[in-house]
């Protein structure tokens, strides 16, 4: 949850401090009485506000369920200050390059390292603990110490919000050592000619989406390896915890305390997943606003073929990385079982399975990409929703019709369960005819709009 809140997070301030220079806005706004600093400054009491404002959400809900006041207020300030952190990092990042694809990129890298050191350190600790020590290199380590429910540790927040206000200083200092539209670091020049391989919408595209296409899966084989190789230990600990048997069962998957585990955590990586997937989708809208989209158009390339070449990458992309999760978490297990022959084929299915649901999200990006373009940044309310009802639902057992409003919940609970094929097929049917929806719109709405 502290990953999902922080990407959200760090993707809004983005999105309002560099892709608004980018686009020119920035420039225009600045030539008002507004302070140089006033963007950077709205962008994050809007961010920080936001995730507030999730904070006592949740305190409410989970007060509601008769839980401790204490430990509802201390789970509410482990997200919101997640938020606030990784909010933080965005704003550094958008001072440090002119493109805002590669701010995106330092900041999800930044996150995705933060969680690595987090999951390394936490199984070392359970294991031999030579590496315990690398959670505390990782704000979402420091995070999880809080401990809500078990401890409440107070201390903890003060660090994380200490290092947050040093986060901002930074981003505010960087921002008024540096011209607008313009980054800290150095942009390189590219060739003065196209190459002859860039003479198609999809070689375009692959050469847009190919960066973040192998970060994403370098992600997700690296989960891959953390969530197969505690595998064993999970098992463990679920044998001799009912309450971990009961929140994994509810989740999905009964065939076995270890296949439980890895349904909960193979819909875990879909929903990841998910993000990658709307974030791609999302390229669409950013080179129509930005104008790189005309250029391209303006030849005989018709809107329905530009379309397609990036949403190759908004639906394979996500599968590519789903299967890379799944054979590393299949070897990892699989070495560690004594069983890769087996284990590797049953794993990448329940990571492929994934997909369906991870489509119908795209879907929706690309249904208002096409029929409500300045609504696109929606789209990540979707994922947002499925997260929290995936787990946040399992947890304090909310009614089934509320569960099924997340596509994930149809899903085949592999491995283990049987594969069912109608709830497949017709989340498949769902995201056909949003997604057709979606290019029917946009084949016929101005562009940009």
């Amino acid at each position: 949850m502290p990953v999902m809140v922080g990407l959200i997070s760090l993707l809004t301030v983005i999105r309002h401090t560099r892709v608004e220079e980018e686009t020119g806005r920035r420039e225009l706004l600045g030539s008002t009485v507004v302070g140089r600093h006033a963007p950077l400054a709205a962008a994050l009491a809007t961010v920080f506000a936001a995730n507030l404002l999730l904070a006592v959400l949740l305190v409410l809900g989970m007060s509601s369920q008769d839980l401790p006041l204490a430990g509802s207020v201390a789970l509410g300030i482990q997200f919101a200050i997640s938020g606030w952190f990784f909010a933080a990092v965005g704003a550094v990042a958008a001072q440090l390059t002119a493109a805002a694809s590669t701010a995106r990129g330092i900041a999800i890298a930044v996150l995705g390292a933060a969680f690595a050191f987090r999951a390394t350190g936490d199984t070392s600790a359970h294991a031999d603990g030579g590496l315990a020590w690398l959670s505390w290199l990782s704000p979402i380590g420091w995070l999880q110490r809080i401990r809500p429910y078990g401890g409440d540790h107070w201390g903890v927040a003060v660090l994380v919000i200490a290092v947050t206000g040093v986060l901002v200083a930074v981003a505010v200092s960087l921002s008024a050592r540096r011209d607008v539209g313009s980054g800290l670091l150095p942009a390189r020049l590219g060739p003065a000619a196209g190459a002859p391989s860039l003479r198609t919408p999809l070689a375009l595209a692959w050469r847009l989406h190919r960066g973040l296409l192998a970060a994403w899966v370098s992600a997700f084989a690296l989960l891959g390896v953390l969530f197969g190789g505690v595998a064993e230990g999970v098992g463990d600990l679920m044998r001799d915890d009912q309450a971990a048997r009961d929140f994994f069962a509810r989740i999905g998957g009964k065939a076995g305390l270890i296949d439980s585990y890895f349904v909960g955590v193979m819909s875990i990586v879909g929903l990841i997943s998910a993000a990658y997937a709307v974030q791609a989708t999302l390229r669409l809208r950013a080179e129509e606003t930005s104008g790189r989209a005309e250029p391209v158009l303006a030849t005989a390339i018709g809107r329905l073929r530009w379309a397609t070449s990036h949403l190759v990458f908004a639906l394979l992309g996500p599968a590519a990385a789903l299967l890379a999760a799944g054979l590393t978490a299949g070897l990892a297990y699989g070495a560690a079982a004594g069983d890769v022959g087996h284990q590797v084929p049953r794993l990448i299915e329940a990571a492929l399975v994934q997909l369906p649901a991870v489509w119908v999200l795209a879907a929706v990006a690309i249904a208002l990409v096409g029929l409500a373009p300045r609504l696109s940044p929606a789209a990540w309310v979707a994922p947002a929703i499925c997260l929290l009802l995936g787990i946040a639902g399992a947890a304090v057992q909310l009614d089934d019709w509320v569960m099924d409003i997340s596509p994930f919940a149809h899903l085949p609970a592999l491995p283990g369960g049987g594969m069912a094929a109608t709830p497949v097929i017709a989340l498949l049917a769902i995201a056909a005819a949003l997604a057709e929806a979606g290019l029917a719109g946009l084949r016929h709405r101005d562009l940009p709009a």
